[in-house]
């Protein structure tokens, strides 16, 4: 059988370009799905007084995320690439840590949740650079409209924490 890492998709873009960008969104794609179990985890397990909101808002937060997923993996396809193919290789190329603790206080959560999103911001302006470099106009929307999702969620969990 014969492997390839790309695929014969036309593109305008440079082939090199396009596999810079491929490896700048691979990694996003493993973040949002360890960011999506580490969310949806603390909405099942959430406890506390306020309990119902932030049941609420985590499941709400992990929708928003897991609805990234699939557009930045076909984008990534789209570039000729391959893109995420086993937990494993979530594993390997995500940044937000696994948090098996199920007792986490509400804040300790929420904390985590904040910094988990800022660093996933941080991650998404830098693949952000590197599609608005290469002429990649389609990406660079799409990375625009999640920096903002993005945004709105570290304002909401700031918001409580601070």
């Amino acid at each position: 059988m014969n492997k390839k890492s790309t695929l014969a998709v036309p593109s305008d873009l440079p082939e090199a370009a396009r596999k810079k960008i491929v490896a700048h969104l691979n990694p996003l794609v493993a973040d949002a799905f360890a960011l999506y179990v580490k969310t949806k985890s603390f909405h099942w397990h959430v406890t506390g007084s306020h309990f119902r909101d932030y049941h609420l808002l985590f499941d709400e937060q992990a929708e928003q995320i897991f609805n990234t997923i699939d557009v930045l993996a076909e984008r990534a396809r789209k570039m000729g690439g391959a893109t995420i193919s086993s937990i494993g290789h979530i594993h390997r190329l995500a940044k937000v840590k696994d948090e098996d603790d199920v007792l986490l206080s509400a804040r300790q959560m929420l904390e985590q949740l904040v910094h988990d999103n800022k660093e996933c911001i941080r991650r998404m302006r830098s693949a952000h650079d590197v599609c608005s470099k290469a002429g990649d106009c389609a990406t660079t929307s799409q990375l625009e409209i999640f920096l903002d999702e993005a945004e709105r969620r570290l304002w909401f969990l700031a918001s409580i924490v601070s």
